[in-house]
């Protein structure tokens, strides 16, 4: 569904970004600001985002990946490499609130788009880099993928640490969407202080101190003190038993951590004597003090009933529990049924997608996604109107392979 203009389009309706992102971080962020209620127009070189070429699709460059992390946008092509490009992009910035880009800072300058240019048409912008390193370190100017972050921010140590198989990324990007979860944050609150003082700034978002940020939360542990009371590691997370419990026919997830969930539930399968006759069991602080056997204990317990029967006994006892769903099954979870959080909407090419939903909610602004993932160059000549290129201006720029529409 496309929202016109009028419509309430969610907390951020009348914020504009010019979005030089590409992949999944930049993307993936900018679509949250966009079913937000921002005006985001999507800036692609002629090649496109590589993204639009992952997964499956109907038609060329529209890929299902590309397609989950770009909708609620605007698509203009342009070769940025040529003077009138970077001039046209200058055009969109003047009249913009944020910039939003995730290409190397280096590359921007030379492009001459860093954030003095943008800034010296746009005193009031806030310009978003989202870089993989904080860029006054050795590691500033280096390529980062989600891989490299995961890597380096610990995430297949603490794999390897908790399981003692070989070390493993997550299978997701996690990293890139930590991220752009962190740079809506970081874009939103500049919009507040530029409110209060009416002036612009640069924000950088980069990845692995962001990433590192998240999982040393978690992990640092006795590293927090000076000196260390321990190498580190938050024992619970890291137990080898910390997984999905098996049943006598599929699997359960449940956290039975605190004493009010361990009375419950010993309880309920009759064995209200186990702290009193296994000291491990006594209270909180014997159980995390043995963690590995009580969970151990656990994983074999949960073996002598289904799930279908630890899933009503745990319900009934207020015992935190969900099913351990697979990509088929959470579509027929019946609390996503019920709050409709799968959607089935008409693409204007690609015909019938699903999406989900905007999972946030608002009182009074409602967001909702203004419009599908673009075709790539879908809006060009619209937006160069809006910023106000006359047709012979922007027949030029097509003239001189500037431009580029869809096909």
């Amino acid at each position: 569904m496309v929202i016109e203009k009028g419509e309430s389009m969610g907390p951020l309706e009348g914020i504009r970004v010019i979005d030089l992102t590409s992949v999944v971080m930049g993307p993936f962020a900018t679509q949250i600001l966009g079913d937000f209620g921002a005006d985001i127009i999507k800036v692609e070189a002629p090649e496109g985002d590589l993204v639009r070429k992952i997964g499956p699709g109907r038609h060329p460059g529209m890929g299902a990946l590309y397609m989950n992390s770009n909708r609620s946008k605007r698509s203009v092509t342009l070769d940025l490499k040529k003077p009138a490009g970077r001039e046209t992009f200058l055009r969109l910035c003047k009249s913009a609130d944020v910039m939003v880009c995730n290409v190397r800072a280096k590359a921007m300058h030379r492009l001459g788009l860093d954030y003095a240019a943008i800034k010296a048409v746009n005193p009031r912008i806030i310009h978003a880099g989202l870089y993989g390193f904080d860029q006054s370190g050795p590691y500033a100017d280096r390529p980062a993928y989600d891989d490299l972050i995961q890597g380096a921010a610990t995430l297949p140590y603490l794999y390897q640490r908790a399981t003692g198989h070989e070390p493993r990324y997550v299978p997701s990007a996690i990293a890139d969407r930590i991220v752009a979860l962190y740079a809506v944050g970081a874009i939103t609150s500049a919009l507040v202080e530029r409110a209060r003082t009416g002036l612009g700034q640069s924000v950088s978002i980069p990845m692995f101190e962001t990433v590192a940020s998240v999982m040393m939360a978690d992990h640092l542990g006795g590293l927090t003190f000076d000196p260390p009371l321990d190498q580190g590691g938050y024992s619970r997370q890291l137990s080898p038993y910390r997984r999905p419990y098996e049943t006598s026919d599929g699997y359960i997830c449940t956290a039975i951590f605190a004493d009010q969930h361990w009375e419950r539930f010993l309880i309920a399968i009759d064995l209200t004597d186990l702290p009193s006759t296994d000291p491990r069991f006594r209270d909180f602080q014997s159980r995390y003090a043995n963690i590995d056997a009580v969970n151990a204990w656990l994983s074999e317990t949960f073996k002598t009933r289904t799930t279908e029967e630890w899933l009503r006994l745990l319900e009934d006892a207020d015992i935190p529990v969900m099913p351990m769903h697979d990509f088929a099954s959470i579509m027929q979870d019946p609390h996503l049924v019920a709050t409709g959080f799968f959607r089935t909407t008409d693409h204007p090419t690609e015909g019938r997608i699903r999406e989900v939903s905007i999972p946030a909610g608002f009182s009074r602004t409602p967001p909702q996604p203004s419009g599908p993932a673009p075709r790539q160059g879908e809006h060009g000549e619209k937006i160069l109107l809006e910023i106000g290129l006359t047709p012979q201006e922007i027949d030029a720029l097509r003239a001189g392979n500037v431009l580029f529409d869809s096909e």
